[in-house]
């Protein structure tokens, strides 16, 4: 693996008796780059991740994770990452200075560069003054910044996080994405996995993954590009399930899906689709409140990609 990219990933799939939960997916990445693994419950995020951190062994394939083959290389992979599961890894009953020593002591610092570490750990992560807490007594945000500070303790180049704020609040979730850039600035290479499209547009690139493989990759923008053929239109009025379902039978469009209150209606470029779009709904009774053209979204990619895989 040459000295430019952190993971390399080559035709990886792992099969569990009949099922593929990750079919050979390919993929790099590089160093000081936060990659997103984007995908639904089910997709195959947590089984690549896995692979990758070589805890489990792939089914066939390649994976090379800091110049370590994750085949028979596990124990320096190990060694070389960090790794923050989604049910975060402490120990409820010790403390969380007792937490970052443990962790310490797996990865073998010395206690000199352990104090050095949990000072500058505790400044970087918000844990200073809570660090004779119990972990279990913590609110769940500050076990999340706990779990991070464990898997970071030993200074990794490559960190893991396997749906790092899942069940968090949307302050809390934001706070650690700035934890998060804050390592990306310092050299380290992250790897997110998650099923939250606003998260996904804070990775520099995205691959997008669905029933075990890989449909899209690339930076958000370039996903979005993607739908460049398309014209893409939010649509507000009165009974929106009905509109729907009277729109995706039409043979000009080419896929709806329901965004809250509203519709976006996906149709090949056209000059007059606000006009056509107030028309077609206008003469099957359904009140038009607004047509507009927007610009695609993550979701948009997103649901583009899966509803080709379910047609297919």
């Amino acid at each position: 693996m040459e000295n430019n990219i952190s993971i390399e990933v080559k035709n990886l799939k792992k099969v569990f008796g009949k099922f593929t939960a990750v079919d050979d997916i390919s993929f790099e990445v590089y160093p000081g780059e936060i990659f997103g693994f984007l995908g639904p419950n089910g997709a195959g995020k947590s089984t690549t991740i896995k692979m990758l951190c070589a805890l489990i062994k792939p089914t066939s394939g390649t994976a090379t994770v800091a110049g370590y083959n994750v085949k028979n290389q596990a124990f320096d992979v190990r060694k070389s990452i960090g790794y923050m599961s989604q049910k975060f890894s402490l120990y409820e009953d010790l403390t969380v200075e007792e937490n970052l020593r443990f962790f310490a002591g797996v990865y073998e610092l010395k206690t000199d560069q352990f104090l050095k570490r949990q000072k500058e750990i505790s400044e970087l992560i918000g844990l200073v003054g809570i660090e004779k807490r119990l972990a279990k007594e913590l609110p769940f945000g500050w076990k999340q910044r706990l779990a991070l500070a464990c898997a970071i303790i030993h200074q990794p180049k490559i960190l893991f996080l396997d749906e790092p704020t899942a069940g968090v609040d949307p302050i809390s979730r934001r706070n650690f994405w700035d934890l998060i850039y804050n390592l990306a600035e310092n050299g380290t290479t992250l790897f997110v996995t998650t099923h939250y499209l606003d998260e996904a547009e804070y990775c520099n690139r995205i691959a997008l993954i669905y029933n075990g493989k890989i449909k899209a990759l690339g930076t958000p923008s370039e996903l979005k590009s993607m739908l460049n053929m398309l014209e893409i239109y939010e649509i507000t009025c009165n009974k929106p399930i009905e509109a729907m379902a009277l729109l995706q039978n039409e043979s000009w469009i080419y896929e709806t899906s329901i965004f809250g209150n509203t519709i976006h209606t996906s149709i090949y470029k056209t000059e007059n689709g606000i006009d056509k779009i107030n028309k077609f709904l206008n003469t099957h009774s359904i009140d038009v409140i607004s047509v507009k053209r927007i610009v695609p979204s993550l979701e948009d990619v997103f649901i583009h990609f899966t509803r080709a895989e379910v047609e297919t």
